[in-house]
């Protein structure tokens, strides 16, 4: 029946499908129509009913590109065609993932709308190269920002003079083009250049691989690393674990 179906945001982890939440699956595993991207984990589609329609809104860097209002009225025409849609992103839909915007575009629609929370790659990545974001005696906090513009651009609004004084651990994601930018900006706000860095490369996948330096060498040091990438700025990107540079 027409306009009885329904959409789940569903974060689907940092790359790993083993990753995602028990009710992440459940949810793909009943969906009527996935709208999935590049980042998500693509083999947690093998779990879908055979049925089920596949959209693919996959935005290429450099590439072919869904704009975030075709995504929305892809979402919004599927569930009022009586679909039940899963929206399958990496990561947290809420974090970078534009899932708020999703989620007010099938409110407004009112479209029954649920979310699964994510493993967000700003903690995961790290952690499954044996950084921690918070460590006792180093850090009480840590700040994650998006590197997708650099210092500087006019669609810029983070503080980096007071993110290099916040004395927090510094996540960077969507930064490896503009990582030498972040650096250089912290290193302007007061930061030392010899503060301990690291970059973990395609978390939690069987390619994961981490380069580690300091604020002054690190973008240097990754030239060639391509996304998806973390990079983690602060005295815990020292800490050297046992999963260091391998899938946990």
């Amino acid at each position: 029946m027409l306009g009885t179906g329904s959409v789940t945001l569903v974060g689907g982890g940092p790359g790993d499908p083993g990753l995602i939440t028990v009710a992440g699956r459940a949810a793909i595993e009943t969906a009527d129509v996935i709208v999935t991207d590049r980042l998500a984990p693509l083999a947690a589609l093998a779990w879908a009913r055979p049925d089920v329609e596949v959209v693919d809104v996959a935005k290429i860097p450099g590439g072919r590109s869904t704009s975030q209002a075709d995504i929305n009225q892809i979402l919004v025409e599927q569930a009022k065609s009586g679909r039940h849609v899963v929206r399958l992103k990496g990561g947290d839909n809420f974090v970078f993932g534009r899932g708020g915007e999703e989620l007010l575009a099938c409110h407004d629609a009112g479209i029954q709308t649920r979310v699964i929370p994510g493993v967000t790659s700003a903690i995961a990545a790290p952690a499954l190269a044996g950084i921690p974001v918070t460590h006792r005696g180093l850090t009480q906090g840590f700040t994650v920002v998006s590197g997708h513009v650099p210092p500087g651009h006019p669609e810029s609004t983070i503080d980096y003079a007071a993110l290099a004084a916040s004395g927090t651990t510094i996540v960077v994601l969507m930064g490896v083009r503009t990582l030498g930018a972040i650096c250089a900006a912290l290193v302007s706000g007061g930061l030392p250049a010899d503060t301990p860095a690291a970059v973990v490369a395609d978390g939690s996948l069987p390619s994961q691989h981490v380069v580690r330096a300091t604020l002054g060498t690190i973008a240097d040091t990754t030239a060639g690393i391509k996304p998806p990438a973390v990079a983690v700025i602060g005295d815990v990107a020292q800490i050297a674990g046992l999963t260091d540079g391998h899938r946990a």
